[in-house]
């Protein structure tokens, strides 16, 4: 499995400054389109207003609780996820969302440079380069991208490391980057196990089922113990049922989605083995959101199979040297296109988002507001922001909400006559425009 990471000499200066290019140009890609939609209303309360909250007691010394989540609820009793705590110091000096999306372009950007080093070092310095292009446009990264900010962002750079590191044959090295994984989330530590197989079957078996010992048992307690406790409901909050055989057409396709882009060379390495633990329980699972190829869920993965597939394309022969580039570019730019669509002027225009912010500004620093999904970004920095979605029972002193309203997670009719009952039992309307509505509690 070894990759010769000594290119010769009149390669030698392309191969080392090409991952730090590449990672760079990712990094602002990354960056300004989370900004754009931030800055159009597209974020969301859910997820990024309560990551949001959580970095935010963080910052303020707090235990990590997110009011969107419901009062004072605490976010590890949700996912354990205490690697957040590193983002406090940068968010007391930028107290903004858009800290958060920047720290998550970063450290997406951050995996690009093992995937291009052993791309090159496989491939050449130009091939190299193509083919990390195909992984910064992946459809798991962009999905991720393009929808807030999650906890597994750290995931993607240290799993990136581990797997170069695997390669390499640095088997210690390997472990080390892996272990933070089990601060990620709860999942995450079979992730380590994983690490821990892929020793055992190159013969590091002390340190292989030492490691898998750790993941499995860290899983164990994690989700049966140090969850159940954190959470008020006293029990883990995502176990949601098993479904191992529905939506086989959609298991199907995203697994076909998730290899294709490397013309199949990813399933030649053991270094793939890194995904199995990550697509086992989304497979397997109930809800139907892990099953596809939306939301943050394939980010982790995508770093796996992109080094799988520079090892794999060693195994394969010369003449898949040139056809891993190309798949890769192809199906990252057909992943661009997709994104893309997505990424458009907003639900409302320039002239009514102004009018949005005007009305928000009224609501002063540290207040309690009720608010609906897309303003709640807006003021998860300054006040503290509970979710308005029609059944809360929750009367604080000021409310906002958002027109039109989404239809998540309960229906417009139910949101509509919540609206109208506040009205009725106290709030006044202070504000409004077409597109937003600011009550106060009389």
């Amino acid at each position: 499995m070894l990759i010769d990471l000594a290119p010769a000499p009149a390669r030698k200066r392309a191969t080392r400054t090409a991952p730090y290019v590449v990672a760079a140009v990712a990094f602002a890609g990354y960056a300004g389109w989370s900004s754009e939609r931030l800055r159009t209303f597209d974020a969301s309360g859910f997820d990024l207003g309560i990551f949001e909250q959580a970095v935010r007691s963080y910052a303020h010394g707090h235990w990590p609780v997110s009011d969107l989540l419901g009062p004072g609820a605490p976010t590890l009793g949700d996912h354990f996820h205490p690697i957040l705590a590193l983002l406090a110091p940068f968010y007391r000096l930028w107290p903004s969302p858009a800290c958060l999306l920047v720290a998550q372009a970063f450290l997406f950007a951050l995996s690009v440079v093992p995937v291009t080093r052993c791309a090159s070092r496989v491939l050449g310095a130009r091939r190299g380069a193509v083919v990390a292009v195909g992984y910064v446009l992946s459809w798991g990264l962009l999905s991720a991208v393009n929808f807030d900010f999650h906890e597994v962002c750290f995931a993607v750079p240290m799993v990136a490391f581990t797997a170069e590191h695997l390669l390499r044959e640095r088997w210690r090295a390997a472990v080390w980057c892996a272990l933070p994984l089990v601060l990620v989330k709860e999942d995450l530590p079979m992730t380590l196990a994983a690490v821990g197989v892929v020793l055992v079957l190159n013969r590091q078996r002390r340190l292989g089922w030492a490691v898998i010992g750790f993941g499995v048992a860290t899983t164990v307690l994690l989700v049966t113990v140090v969850l159940p406790a954190l959470n008020p409901a006293g029990a883990y909050a995502h176990s949601g049922g098993f479904n191992p055989f529905g939506g086989s057409i959609v298991k199907v396709s995203m697994l076909l989605a998730l290899v294709a882009p490397t013309a199949f060379t990813a399933l030649r390495s053991p270094v793939l083995l890194l995904a199995v633990p990550t697509l086992l329980w989304r497979l397997v699972s109930a809800n139907d959101r892990y099953w596809g190829m939306g939301y943050h869920y394939s980010a982790v993965l995508m770093p796996i199979v992109f080094l799988a597939a520079a090892d794999g394309v060693r195994r394969c022969g010369p003449r898949f040297r040139t056809l891993l580039p190309a798949c890769a570019l192809v199906a990252g730019l057909g992943s661009l296109g997709l994104q893309a669509a997505h990424l458009s002027d907003g639900v409302w225009t320039p002239s009514q988002r102004a009018g949005i912010d005007a009305v928000l500004a009224r609501i002063p620093d540290g207040a309690d507001v009720l608010a609906s999904n897309r303003l709640a970004p807006r003021l998860t920095s300054r006040c503290t922001v509970l979710f308005f979605d029609g059944v809360s029972a929750e009367r604080p002193e000021w409310v906002a909400v958002a027109r039109p309203e989404q239809s998540w997670p309960t229906t417009l009719a139910t949101k509509a006559f919540a609206a109208e009952e506040l009205e009725s039992t106290g709030y006044l309307r202070v504000a409004e425009t077409d597109s937003v509505v600011l009550l106060h509690r009389a």
